[in-house]
């Protein structure tokens, strides 16, 4: 039997592989093709090549697949036996053509446990999922072990929370449970908000049964009978799917009252956020779901001893409770094979940015910033070099090309004024302006804050006011100086997390790049040529042929000039959009993006 699997993720379902899917099915039924099956699954990670078919038990790795390639993959590979070569995975450097999943780097070079059933299963099938040792762990623990047992293996399993904090899960756990509560309760956080991160909402919509497993686990062994999967109301595929496997699962008797005859109680409320990034925090999160504002609180009381409604409540993330089965499967031991000495088990990124193989990946703790930009993700876009990588989200750092070699983990990357974060992984190329980047992130916290605290509210509003300022060639000799010294004070004096870390992509730069810091304030130039006060454009009337180009497509008629004559931009009326540089033909290259303080020091 050959199965074609289609991947049904968000990214590939906004490219139409629900057409594909639907297409394929039809031709497959014309050709009386009745050996084969179409399979829809979850993302498939790797998100650059979708929509993406993979044909087993060949392995083939069709990518970038449009409906209009259905027919000639039925006709010539179904049905004639050859390959559609043209859709093999191409090599970004060398170009070759690699056939097969397993031999592809960003495959090849991952250590799957959360998402090993991505890509392979229908997530809006339970017996897809059980076929594949699905609720078998939930079974081993609800039967063979008490409660204890549950969270000493978790313990021993060296289990860190994947949300970003790297508390000790087991630890967590055992707080819980010995509290003291006629109710107990468990909160899933799939409150994924951090710019460029996609790794919650893929684990939802490819195998949202092993995060119920992870749940209906936890809550047995710290004595929760009542579960939240508080999820963002943006993710509407992970909220429909999330709803298909609760149904599921309780017309299996796996969710509700006495659960396979154990005499444990547990069952699932799904709950959309409103997208609130800094409901994240647990706190707020918890406030969220009593239908409060969603506003950080002050700790002690830990959510452990006094949580949700009062009750003593275990926040756990989407990828932490993803790996709960395969440990209490597999053994703590197995899992703390795998990673470092500190960090144990793997990590799953959503990599991105100025990369050739973008998408979902998970690896050892432990794999260096270069294996995983280069080994996995096939280096920087289009020849160019690499310049930074931000990881962990708005609350991290962006680390230079001398910080390549840096392990992956808790440990090493809060050494070097990271974080490991939720997970995202944000690459960019020698054309980022690292003022930019830090502006950039800092406008995003400081709308985001909730307003509670005054260092928060009112310290990032005024750090992005001085990184406006810079960027905009409006920079004073004393604003660094000033934006470290706020840092510190933010740091010291927020209330939660959100604003604690908002500091950090603002003190990477300047740490790692400061030399771009002191070329907006001293040289009023942007050295990448980002910052549109601090640029322009000029016409060689040289190279300039008069191909009018330029002309047609300005959209506030800054260019003037005859057909066949040298045209000239009216800076007054330039908006810097860049599109008389992107419509310029290459055999002509007239336009030219110029810094303004180059030009300035060029004319005295």
């Amino acid at each position: 039997m050959r199965t074609l699997f289609v991947c049904q993720g968000t990214g590939c379902v906004s490219s139409k592989s629900p057409e594909i899917q639907v297409a394929l099915e039809k031709l497959i039924e014309e050709a009386n093709l009745e050996d084969i099956k179409v399979k829809r699954t979850g993302c498939h990670g790797f998100c650059q090549q979708g929509p993406i078919i993979i044909i087993e038990p060949e392995g083939i790795f069709y990518g970038l697949v449009g409906v209009d390639d259905v027919a000639e993959i039925v006709e010539s590979h179904l049905i004639n036996g050859k390959q559609v070569e043209r859709l093999f995975y191409k090599e970004p450097v060398t170009g070759k053509a690699i056939p097969k999943y397993e031999d592809i780097p960003f495959y090849s070079k991952q250590e799957r446990i959360v998402l090993k059933n991505c890509g392979t299963i229908n997530s809006e099938d339970i017996e897809d999922y059980i076929e594949v040792d699905g609720y078998k762990a939930m079974e081993k623990a609800l039967e063979d072990m008490i409660p204890d047992e549950v969270i000493e293996e978790v313990k021993a399993s060296g289990l860190r929370g994947r949300g970003g904090a790297g508390f000790p899960t087991g630890l967590k756990w055992q707080f819980c449970r010995d509290a003291k509560g006629d109710q107990k309760y468990l909160i899933c956080n799939a409150d994924e908000g951090d710019p460029g991160a996609f790794m919650d909402r893929s684990i939802l919509e490819a195998t949202p049964h092993s995060v119920i497993e992870g749940m209906v686990i936890a809550g047995y062994a710290f004595g929760a009978t009542k579960g939240y999967i508080y999820v963002r109301a943006e993710y509407p595929l992970a909220i429909k799917r999330l709803k298909i496997a609760i149904d599921q699962a309780r017309e299996r008797g796996y969710l509700g009252e006495n659960i396979l005859d154990s005499g444990h109680d547990f069952d699932l409320i799904l709950f959309e956020g409103a997208g609130a990034f800094v409901c994240g925090e647990e706190t707020a999160l918890m406030a969220s779901i009593e239908g409060k504002r969603g506003m950080p609180r002050p700790r002690p009381p830990y959510p452990a001893v006094s949580g949700l409604f009062g009750k003593p409540t275990t926040i756990n993330n989407v990828k932490s409770l993803s790996l709960i089965s395969p440990i209490i499967l597999k053994g703590a031991e197995w899992f703390a094979s795998i990673g470092t000495e500190k960090s144990k088990g793997t990590a799953v990124f959503a990599l991105t940015g100025n990369i050739s193989n973008s998408g979902l990946i998970e690896v050892p703790m432990g794999t260096t910033l270069r294996e995983i930009i280069y080994g996995i993700g096939g280096g920087i876009l289009d020849g160019k070099q690499f310049k930074a990588v931000q990881s962990g989200g708005p609350s991290g750092g962006c680390l230079p090309a001398s910080h390549l070699d840096t392990p992956v983990d808790y440990e090493n990357m809060a050494a070097v004024g990271s974080i490991m974060g939720s997970g995202g992984m944000v690459v960019m190329d020698e054309d980022t302006c690292m003022v930019d980047v830090a502006r950039y992130f800092l406008d995003f916290t400081q709308k985001e804050s909730c307003g509670e605290c005054g260092p928060c509210r009112l310290g990032t509003k005024q750090m992005l006011d001085i990184l406006t300022d810079i960027t905009e060639g409006k920079g004073k000799p004393t604003d660094i100086d000033l934006l470290l010294e706020l840092s510190d004070a933010i740091k010291t004096g927020s209330l939660c997390a959100l604003g604690q870390t908002a500091p950090n992509p603002v003190l990477t730069t300047i740490r790692y790049f400061r030399e771009e810091y002191e070329a907006h304030i001293k040289e009023g130039r942007c050295p990448a040529l980002v910052c549109k006060e601090l640029i322009d454009y000029k016409i060689d009337a040289e190279k300039c042929v008069g191909c009018h180009l330029c002309f047609n497509n300005c959209p506030v008629d800054a260019i003037t000039g005859d057909v066949r004559g040298p045209h000239v931009i009216e800076m007054e009326k330039c908006i810097k959009c860049g599109m008389c540089l992107e419509v310029c033909p290459e055999n002509f290259s007239a336009v030219d993006k110029i810094s303004k303080g180059i030009e300035q020091e060029a004319a005295q």
